[in-house]
């Protein structure tokens, strides 16, 4: 019974010593009793690596012992990079200076008398804009006369009057003031032909 045991547990053996040494399926054999031969080599491809280096293509020394071969090293020229002397040249930059600020002037008509008194207008311009009028010279002789002028000026003088909204001497006859508001209009429209 021993017997039959031991030559059980060394048949067990045996096989496991078997199936090591054979190996796994898959595995490469173990060399047995055959000639050493050095692997092929196969070059590696020159160029760049991911990290932008070269690769030099050098064979591996063989199993055999025998001392390596002197390898090449694969090299590609340079890139041609453009230089700063070989740039495209660049369209000349144009400068566009702002228009100048218009300027402010001032233009006195002349004085144009009538049968209650003297009228005189003055206008300020912004380039060619008319930005202000103002009566220099109204008839006073009369309470009436005065009222009459009060009337005329306060519709075509001043910033908002009818002048600057009309930005000409054409403007609406003030009733019960045709006198004044005739010789208004005179100096107003002889101060814009001076501005002109």
């Amino acid at each position: 019974m021993r017997r039959a045991l031991l030559a059980i547990t060394g048949l067990a053996a045996g096989t496991t010593a078997m199936v090591v040494l054979k190996g796994s399926p898959g595995t490469s054999p173990v060399a047995q009793d055959l000639p050493a031969a050095p692997p092929p080599v196969v070059p590696a491809p020159a160029g760049p690596t991911p990290t932008g280096g070269e690769v030099s293509a050098a064979p591996s020394p063989s199993r055999t012992g025998a001392s390596p071969r002197p390898g090449r090293t694969a090299t590609r020229p340079p890139a041609s990079r453009p230089s700063a002397t070989t740039r495209a040249p660049t369209a000349p930059r144009t400068t566009t200076k702002p228009p100048p600020a218009p300027t402010t002037r001032t233009v006195t008509g002349p004085v144009v008398e009538n049968e209650y008194g003297n009228v005189q207008v003055q206008i300020t311009l912004r380039g060619t804009r008319i930005v202000d009028v103002v009566a220099l010279e109204l008839p006073e002789e009369t309470a009436q006369s005065d009222q009459r002028s009060e009337q005329v000026d306060g519709r075509y003088s001043g910033t908002s009057g009818l002048v600057v909204q009309r930005q000409s001497a054409d403007v609406d006859t003030v009733s019960g003031a045709t006198a004044t508001s005739t010789s208004y209009q005179q100096s107003l429209q002889a101060a814009i032909d001076r501005a002109d």
